[in-house]
């Protein structure tokens, strides 16, 4: 009888585990088509907007009025928003892709800005339409690329979660079709480099090298910035500290650091500059207590935090609370003018007021002093640029940069419309209205709303 018991319970236990084990299966069979299904989409997509972007060049090449060739420009620019979207769902995160995504944005940058320029003043130039005829010849030699690739992917109904599983494998030759495929067409592009993309592109190209060339200094060896990092911390000297250098596809040469603190238990990740250990970004994972801090006291622990490590001349320029996190932004100030590329991010808990999170990679990038222009227009004369409904409560002058990736001085209008605030910025030699923003307040906690 026991001996019967004992066999029917082993029978549903079998039973059990079996179908247990199958629904697992099931799942994770169903998790892993999701995931091929997202990127063949990715991929198809990818080369339906090559396809447009290329068509959509070679057809600007026959325009010449601006009331034709203005909306055909800021075409291409949505278009290759849409490639680079496409690309960045496709798991090329570990394969270099670097030159073609770095063409796609020049081309976005290029065609935005003759777009957005008045062209019956300032007609397309016989460099850039040299440039345009470039461009048709190269993005039809990528889309070319990409459809043999499609067409391998077609016929030997090539997965991409192999790729996928190629890439995350360092000890597999990487000799899938599909990576072969796009590492021909990053080699392609790779040798674009007689594209001559003006100097606005070039010029945004450059800013983000500058990181290396901004910092003074020497540079340090990973031992005297593990030491710089303690005393910016004030970390213990003994404090367990894991340090990598970064790879030699970032943009700029840092050291990335993780920090256990037991006695606080917290994490802290960090990355600074190879020269002179300046902190690019901190982030500090502990959990946030009860709020004691209110969001003035809070600004009180930045300005000092940023006053401790000489950073000085900066104003709030914005400050919101999120739960019980404050979150601030600075702005370097030279002669009472607001220079809002030169910004640092901080992060303050309400509880006790440590300093969670920190980045200052604009700051870094962008600083230096400029010289400053006599406004052409008057306050008044910026102002009648203003929406007659926004009610304008607080006005200056600051430094932006435009869409273009250029520096401008503007007034800056402080306003409200109804409950929401909105900052406005008028360029002071054209009235031009270069940005609008609206200004975030407290964020409410949906959890325990």
């Amino acid at each position: 009888m026991i001996r019967s018991i004992l066999i029917g319970v082993l029978a549903v236990g079998v039973a059990g585990t079996s179908y247990w084990g199958y629904k697992e299966h099931q799942e994770k069979n169903a998790v892993l088509i999701n995931a091929e299904n997202t990127y063949q989409r990715a991929f198809h997509d990818l080369n339906f907007h090559m396809d447009a972007l290329e068509e959509k060049i070679g057809s600007t090449l026959a325009m010449n009025s601006r009331g034709s060739l203005s909306p055909a420009l800021a075409e291409v620019w949505r278009l290759t928003s849409e490639a680079q979207n496409d690309v960045g769902q496709l798991p090329l995160t570990l394969m270099p892709f670097n030159k073609t995504e770095e063409f796609l944005t020049n081309i976005g940058s290029f065609s935005y800005r003759v777009a957005v320029r008045d062209l019956d003043e300032n007609p397309l130039s016989d460099e850039e339409y040299e440039t345009l005829k470039n461009l048709h010849s190269h993005s039809t030699d990528i889309k070319n690329e990409l459809r043999k690739v499609q067409a391998m992917v077609i016929d030997h109904n090539l997965r991409w979660m192999d790729v996928e599983l190629a890439l995350a494998s360092e000890s597999q030759p990487q000799d899938n079709t599909i990576i072969d495929g796009f590492k021909t067409v990053d080699k392609q592009v790779e040798g674009y480099s007689e594209v001559n993309w003006g100097p606005e592109v070039t010029q945004l190209n450059t800013k983000k090298e500058n990181l290396d060339k901004n910092i003074k200094g020497k540079k340090l060896s990973e031992e005297e910035a593990k030491q710089q990092v303690i005393d910016f911390l004030d970390l213990d000297s003994k404090a367990k500290i894991d340090i990598t250098r970064t790879g030699d596809e970032s943009k700029y040469q840092a050291y990335s650091l993780s920090i256990e603190n037991e006695d606080k238990k917290s994490s802290t990740n960090l990355d600074v500059t190879q020269k002179g250990a300046k902190p690019i970004w901190i982030l500090m994972d502990r959990e946030i207590g009860e709020q004691k801090l209110s969001l003035n006291e809070a600004a009180e622990q930045a300005k000092a935090f940023l006053k401790e490590h000489d950073i000085t001349n900066m104003t709030i320029s914005e400050s919101s609370q999120y739960d019980r996190m404050g979150v601030f932004t600075f702005v370097y100030q030279q002669d009472d003018v607001a220079i809002y590329p030169d910004a640092v991010h901080i992060k303050v808990a309400l509880d006790n007021g440590d300093i969670t999170g920190y980045e200052s990679l604009e700051y870094l990038t962008n600083h230096h002093e400029r010289q400053l222009e006599t406004p052409t227009l008057s306050r008044n004369e910026a102002l009648e640029q203003v929406n007659p409904n926004v009610q304008v409560m607080d006005e200056g002058l600051g430094v932006i940069q435009n869409d273009l990736g250029e520096e401008v001085l503007c007034y800056e209008f402080m306003g409200t419309i109804e409950n929401e605030t909105y900052r406005i910025f008028i360029n002071v030699d054209n009235g031009r209205e270069e940005r609008v923003e609206k200004m975030d307040g407290t964020e409410m906690n949906y959890e325990t709303a």
